[in-house]
């Protein structure tokens, strides 16, 4: 065990040394057409430095907004393993130390409290997409210990509504994916993978190198097309595939979790 967390170290030390390599190159005007490629072998070396246990179903389309379930930040490597997948997280992720530097590098985006600031978010994720990338959204806000999903927040889902809309030049309708993620196996979720409460990302990890051979399953579901809706119905339509694909049900607000990772609020 000690083995691995060794490796989990000098893993992260690779990453900050290929982040600073990208962000000198980026200041040069150089950006590096191998980036993403790295990004991806980044992620999927994490998975097996932990120990994940991965499988998947379906398909990942590229150039869709992905919308997962929340149960920790291992959810971050298991999908960024997938392909050329970029995230939208929270601001205060980027004031982490080391951790977010190297995910603004990675191309994460991030998104500020505040109606104009909520407005630049979802454009640049429209940006990222159209070309041709696909980015992931945890429309729930926060994690849950894998029992449930809550509901989604629907103001998230304004990056699948018409160009028209949004007052963006951009054209064209962009896809929304479903996905859904389930860590362990049989009738309960894993005990150890949910990141939630109290918990700490050091604690959280100590935990899941403790305990290796997690079971993780990842379901591309079938993609919705959001012409013609609006977005509540499209936060509803969109969970309820990934709950009828985990056979889950829903959580209510009192359940354990990471309280408002989003840092979006309700609509």
């Amino acid at each position: 065990m000690i083995w691995r967390a060794l490796r989990a170290i000098e893993h992260l030390l690779t990453g900050a040394l290929i982040s600073l390599v990208v962000a000198g190159l980026r200041l040069l005007g150089r950006p590096p057409a191998w980036h993403l490629e790295v990004v991806r072998w980044w992620h999927a070396r994490l998975c097996r430095i932990l120990a994940l246990e991965l499988s998947v179903s379906g398909q990942l389309r590229e150039g869709a907004l992905l919308v997962a379930n929340h149960i920790s930040w291992l959810d971050i490597p298991v999908l960024g393993a997938q392909g050329s997948v970029g995230f939208l997280s929270k601001a205060e992720v980027r004031r982490w130390p080391v951790v977010g530097w190297m995910a603004a590098v990675a191309g994460t985006l991030f998104i500020e409290r505040g109606a104009n600031r909520f407005a630049e978010a979802i454009a640049a994720v429209r940006e990222r997409i159209s070309a041709g990338f696909a980015v992931v959204v945890f429309a729930e806000g926060t994690t849950s210990d894998g029992s449930g999903v809550r509901r989604f927040l629907p103001r998230l889902f304004a990056v699948v509504q018409p160009a028209s809309e949004l007052g963006s030049s951009l054209a064209g309708p962009i896809q929304l994916q479903p996905v859904a993620l389930r860590y362990g196996q049989g009738p309960r979720p894993d005990a150890v993978a949910p990141f939630i409460d109290d918990d700490t990302l050091v604690r959280h990890l100590w935990r899941v190198l403790q305990h290796p051979g997690i079971r993780v399953h990842v379901s591309f579901l079938p993609q919705i097309d959001g012409r013609g809706q609006d977005r509540r119905h499209l936060a509803d339509q969109a969970r309820a595939a990934i709950l009828d694909a985990l056979r889950l049900h829903a959580l209510t607000p009192e359940m354990g979790s990471k309280t408002d990772q989003a840092g979006l609020g309700a609509e």
